[in-house]
């Protein structure tokens, strides 16, 4: 569904990725980790328009990324979030979620002043769509609540209900359990599990190797800019370069030893 082949980015005479490639097949729960500084945001900001690529492309179910504004990309189908929350937090969970419901509503202000049918017809469909998305992630008792009282976590689902109204085909996670418990963690994978039931494909960033190898079916390592490896999570787990990334390489032993 995503393909990159040899993304390079500069920042002037830093080179925050190297002939990066990778393929998201349509229906995975795919990964993509590696140690902080790696460029693994620098990828989805890439993916989503956020910042043009030096070289290399990005394809989208065969459609071509390069060039194209953010929203343009949201209607090709791919919706992300974000390292920090950012939701509405004075405004409810349910009108949290029909802000990401705005591209699929078409009436005009006519329509909406004087309560057409159909302005209403469309605002009730908005509203139970909602509804659904709220459900999926374990906040459909909320909808009412305003989002600042919502624990840590818990927002975290709401951003992600809100990404998928937009209705995307292709989910970006940057980082989802940053900062939740370990009950939090299990309601939210059990959540990236039902979106991938119910048809989505999920791409994610993530720190919490215990998340990413109990949910992601493959895994793609990151590390000073570009993979080093891309294979199913065991295999990950065990390869040596992915050790010495994440752990060093212990080239002092025997130094410390005789010290």
């Amino acid at each position: 569904m995503l393909e990159l082949a040899s993304i390079s980015k500069s920042f002037g005479g830093l080179r925050v990725l190297d002939d990066v490639s990778l393929k998201v097949p349509q229906g995975a729960i795919f990964g993509l980790i590696g140690p902080n500084g790696a460029g693994k945001t620098t990828v989805f900001n890439l993916v989503t328009g956020l910042i043009p690529a030096t070289s290399g492309t990005i394809t989208f179910d065969g459609a071509n990324l390069a060039g194209l504004a953010p929203h343009r990309i949201t209607r090709l189908g791919i919706a992300r979030t974000f390292q920090n929350i950012r939701i509405f937090k004075e405004m409810t969970l349910l009108e949290n979620v029909l802000v990401g419901r705005h591209r699929h509503l078409d009436y005009g202000v006519v329509s909406m002043l004087f309560a057409l049918p159909g302005f209403r017809a469309q605002e009730t469909a908005a509203r139970a769509r909602a509804q659904e998305l709220l459900e999926w992630v374990g906040l459909g008792g909320k909808s009412d609540e305003i989002a600042d009282t919502l624990s840590y976590g818990e927002q975290r689902r709401l951003e992600i209900a809100r990404a998928l109204a937009t209705e995307p085909r292709l989910l970006l996670l940057d980082e989802p359990v940053a900062g939740m418990n370990p009950a939090e963690k299990v309601d939210l994978m059990k959540a990236v599990r039902t979106i991938r039931e119910r048809g989505y494909t999920v791409f994610l960033i993530e720190h919490d190797m215990r998340f990413v190898m109990g949910l992601c079916e493959e895994i793609a390592v990151l590390n000073f800019g570009r993979i080093i490896t891309s294979d199913r999570p065991e295999a990950v787990r065990n390869n040596p370069d992915v050790i010495e990334a994440y752990l060093g390489r212990d080239d002092d032993a025997d130094t410390r030893e005789k010290a």
